[in-house]
């Protein structure tokens, strides 16, 4: 049976434009639920499995929304905070003719930007198979550290932690992410998801190889390098593959990502706990694949769909989708 997957960071409203006036700009903005780590733990609740959410609200409206959303897609909200120092946070999301998105934020300030240890509770570790966390709960020092706090603590449960890079440029200070910020969360993990982009940009000069043996020196054993329809690449320290995915029209690429981190860790929670298992699933390569193929086919039926907690499909959309897609 599945093992809870706890997701932690932001959650926030995504509002979509619809229409355009004559000069260009939308008519209209149509609110939906997501932020990463939320739109994961809905992703992974409607899979079937056990999910978990933690992070902190605005006493607004916007925050009575978000948590309504992920109590109904069936996630786990005792470890969700709520603020009256700070608004729920919000995104403005604009899609071109091909599905891409491009985002406007509100943060700072807003009310996941402080969240602090002790807004961890201490059951939501308890049985937990995987703790999940990406960037966008280190672009601030205090809750940074909180996210830190809750990887070592989500390690010292028996937990495997994942990280997805997840990389918004515009949430960051002065717009730019710095390498130094984020490698101490991702020595902390031990799987690791990138897009092609993000693996480029934090390769930098050092150039693939180099980085990932400066990955392999922290808890990581197993990075995925997903690159939309194109081939997607997986990384251990002793072996490395690709993969082919689904090609199909998009319509919304906004949770892809996230849907495909929520299909992999699903299939991951049922995989017994140990220090070696990750060893066990990269040898075992068929097995590693089919989680792999299942991921794949959960980030391509979401980006046919618009909105995010709105687009994350069922096992059973998921399984009938790969059976009537090479």
């Amino acid at each position: 049976m599945p093992r809870n997957i706890l997701c932690f960071g932001e959650a926030l409203i995504d509002f979509h434009a619809e229409g355009r006036d004559a000069q260009g700009f939308p008519r209209s903005f149509i609110p939906f639920a997501g932020g990463a780590p939320a739109n994961v733990s809905v992703a992974v609740a409607r899979l079937g499995g056990p999910a978990a959410f933690a992070g902190m609200l605005g006493q607004d409206m916007f925050g009575d929304f978000l948590l309504d959303s992920l109590r109904r897609a069936g996630v786990d909200t005792a470890g969700v905070a709520r603020t009256g120092e700070a608004n729920t946070a919000l995104a403005f999301v604009a899609l071109d003719s091909h599905g891409e998105r491009s985002f406007s934020f509100y943060r700072p300030p807003s009310a996941d930007l402080l969240f602090r240890p002790e807004h961890f509770r201490a059951e939501s570790f308890r049985g937990a198979a995987v703790f999940h966390v990406c960037s966008n709960s280190m672009t601030e020092p205090a809750l940074a550290e909180a996210t830190r706090e809750g990887m070592r603590r989500a390690h010292t449960a028996g937990a495997w932690v994942s990280f997805d890079l997840n990389l918004r440029p515009a949430l960051w200070p002065n717009q730019s992410a710095s390498h130094d910020e984020l490698w101490p969360a991702l020595h902390l993990a031990d799987v690791v998801k990138l897009s092609a982009e993000e693996f480029h940009w934090l390769a930098g000069d050092e150039g693939e190889e180099a980085t990932l043996d400066r990955l392999w020196a922290g808890r990581a054993r197993l990075l995925v390098v997903t690159d939309g329809s194109r081939t997607l690449r997986w990384f251990h320290p002793d072996a490395s593959g690709e993969m082919p995915v689904y090609a199909v029209p998009t319509v919304d690429s906004t949770a892809a990502g996230d849907a495909f981190v929520g299909g992999l860790l699903h299939r991951l929670a049922t995989v017994e706990k140990g220090a070696d298992q990750l060893d066990h699933l990269v040898a075992e390569l068929p097995r590693l694949h089919a989680m792999l193929r299942f991921a794949a086919a959960c980030g391509a039926l979401t980006v046919t769909r618009l909105g995010s907690f709105a687009a994350m499909p069922d096992e059973a959309e998921v399984l009938a989708f790969m059976d009537s897609h090479a």
